[in-house]
C-alpha cells in the first residue's frame, strides 16, 4: 500500500502496566525512508473500557480524562481494526521513543484482547520495528559530536525526549501529548541521521534480530558494545558486554565486562548479568567502534576488559549458575484474567482460525457463536470481548458473569486508585474531580 516506510507512533495510556491498563490516545505519522511525511498524521482517542480504572497519577500527566475518551474516542475493537487495516501495513517499520519496551507491549495486549494476533504486526509481510531511544543512547556514547546533550539538574546525563529537543532547538510543543511526542521523535531521528549518518544506518540494519545474532552469539563469543537502559547513566548507558550463556526464549545472558567477577558478591550480579532480547532491537556494535577515542567516552579501556574477560573465563560454573537462576525466574506471574494472560502460551493452529472468525464476525452472529476453543483462556476472553464491545449479544447468564467480572476487577483496582486520587487533588483539582465522577459512575455509588 505504501511500500517501505516508517510509521512513528506514540501512546498515552491509563497507567504503566500493559497487562492491566488501557490505551487512551494513539498518534502517529508515516514517513518515507528519508523521513519525509507521507499523508496526514493520525491522532485519535480510544474509549476507556468499563472494566478498568485509570491510574490518577497517569491522568494527571496526560490530562486525558476517561470522559474525554468516551465522548470523542473510538472503541478498542474499532481501534484494533483500524491499525491493522491502515497502520501496520506490509513493509512498515514501526518506530518511536521507548516503544519497544512500553508502547509495543500495550499494542500486543490490546490486540490480544480484541482477538487479533499479538505479534504479526511486528514481523509479517516485511514489517519490522525499531526504537529511537537506544539509538540516542548509543549515539551519545559513541558519536556525540554535533548534538547538544542534556543533563539533569544534579548533573547526570539524561535522554528525556523533551530535554533533548529543547536543547537542540527542535519543535516539541506539548510533552506527553502523543502527536507532539511523535513529531519530536521524528525530529530527533532526522538530527541523528544528519549528524551521524553511518551510525544511524548501521543501527537501522541492526534492528533485525538475525543481524544481532551474527554479532552476539554463543557459538563465537566475542565482546561487543552494548547500550541499555539497565546500565549506568554515568557511562552513557553503554558498556562492553560478553555473551555468557543461554537465556529464556532463545535469548542470551550477557556479562558486563566493566566488572571483575571475583570482586562481586552474590546480590550484585544483576544488572551485571542481563538478558539481551534479540527481538527488542538492542543497540549493539562491534568493539572496533571504540577505536579513536571511544573507550574514553564510556569510561573503559582494553586492559580492564581483557583482564575481566580472562577472570570470567576461569569460572565456567558462574555461567551455569546464572542460566539456572534465569530459568527459575518467570517473567510474568500467572494472570488472574485472560486479558493479562497473553504470555502464558501460544495458540495452536485450530484456535488461530477460530480467533480470526471471532474478530470478523458481525455482532448479530456473536450471540450464538461458541467456537469450542482448545485454549482455556479464550472462552472467558470471548465473554469479556462481547461484554466490552457488543453487550447486546450476551445471554442472560453471560450478562450476569460479565457484571460479576467487572465488579470484582474494579474492586481490586479501587484501593490503589483512591490513594492516588488523593495525591492528585493536591496537584490538579479539576482532573481529580473528573476522576472521582468517573469512579462513581462505574460503581454507581458514592464509594
Amino acid at each position: 500500500m505504501f511500500g517501505k516506510s516508517f510509521f512513528f507512533y506514540d501512546l498515552e495510556t491509563s497507567g504503566l502496566n500493559p497487562r492491566t491498563d488501557r490505551v487512551m490516545q494513539f498518534a502517529g505519522q508515516r514517513v518515507d525512508m528519508d523521513l519525509n511525511p507521507i499523508g496526514e498524521p493520525v491522532n485519535l482517542l480510544v474509549k476507556m473500557t468499563e472494566d478498568a480504572l485509570p491510574s490518577p497519577s497517569a491522568i494527571a500527566v496526560t490530562k486525558i480524562t476517561p470522559q474525554q475518551t468516551l465522548r470523542d474516542g473510538i472503541s478498542e475493537k474499532e481501534f484494533a481494526d483500524f491499525i491493522n487495516e491502515k497502520i501496520f501495513t506490509p513493509d512498515t517499520v514501526t518506530v518511536g521513543y521507548n516503544t519497544v519496551r512500553f508502547d509495543d507491549e500495550f499494542m500486543r495486549a490490546l490486540l490480544w484482547r480484541n482477538f487479533y494476533d499479538a505479534y504479526e504486526w511486528e514481523w509479517k509481510d516485511g514489517r519490522s520495528r525499531w526504537d529511537m531511544l537506544d539509538v540516542v543512547r548509543l549515539t551519545r556514547a559513541l558519536r556525540p559530536d554535533g548534538i547538544n546533550w542534556p543533563f539533569t539538574e544534579d548533573g547526570k546525563p539524561t535522554n528525556r525526549l523533551e530535554l533533548l529537543t529543547k536543547l537542540n532547538g527542535l519543535s516539541h510543543e506539548h510533552a506527553h501529548d502523543a502527536l507532539s511526542d511523535v513529531y519530536a521523535t521524528i525530529a530527533v531521528a532526522k538530527m541523528i541521521r544528519e549528524k551521524q549518518p553511518k551510525l544511524f544506518e548501521y543501527l537501522f540494519k541492526m534492528r533485525e534480530k538475525n543481524a544481532v545474532k551474527k554479532l552476539v552469539n554463543l557459538d563465537n563469543k566475542q565482546p561487543f558494545v552494548y547500550a541499555s537502559g539497565r546500565y549506568s547513566s554515568e557511562h552513557n548507558k553503554t558498556t562492553v558486554a560478553f555473551p555468557l550463556t543461554s537465556g529464556r526464549n532463545g535469548n542470551v545472558l550477557v556479562f558486563d565486562l566493566r566488572y571483575n567477577l571475583e570482586e562481586l558478591v552474590d546480590d550484585k550480579y544483576y544488572p551485571i548479568v542481563k538478558e539481551l532480547c534479540f527481538n527488542k532491537c538492542p543497540a549493539v556494535a562491534p568493539i572496533s567502534v571504540l577505536e579513536n577515542g571511544g573507550w574514553e567516552k564510556i569510561g573503559l579501556d582494553k586492559e580492564t576488559v581483557e583482564k575481566n574477560l580472562e577472570i570470567l573465563n576461569k569460572h565456567p560454573e558462574f555461567a551455569e549458575q546464572m542460566r539456572l537462576k534465569n530459568e527459575e525466574e518467570k517473567e510474568f506471574p500467572k494472570a488472574l484474567e485472560p486479558e493479562a494472560a497473553l504470555y502464558d502460551g501460544f495458540l495452536n493452529d485450530r484456535d488461530r482460525i477460530k480467533v480470526a472468525a471471532v474478530r470478523n464476525a458481525e455482532p448479530n452472529k456473536l450471540a450464538d457463536f461458541h467456537p469450542g476453543f482448545d485454549d482455556e483462556r479464550l472462552p472467558e476472553l470471548l465473554l469479556h470481548y462481547k461484554g466490552r464491545n457488543f453487550p447486546e449479544t450476551l445471554s442472560e447468564n453471560e450478562n450476569i458473569r460479565w457484571k460479576e467480572y467487572k465488579k470484582a476487577r474494579l474492586e481490586r483496582q479501587a484501593p490503589k486508585f483512591l490513594v492516588e486520587l488523593q495525591n492528585v487533588y493536591e496537584k490538579d483539582e479539576y482532573i481529580a474531580e473528573e476522576l472521582k465522577l468517573y469512579f462513581e459512575s462505574l460503581f454507581d455509588t458514592d464509594y
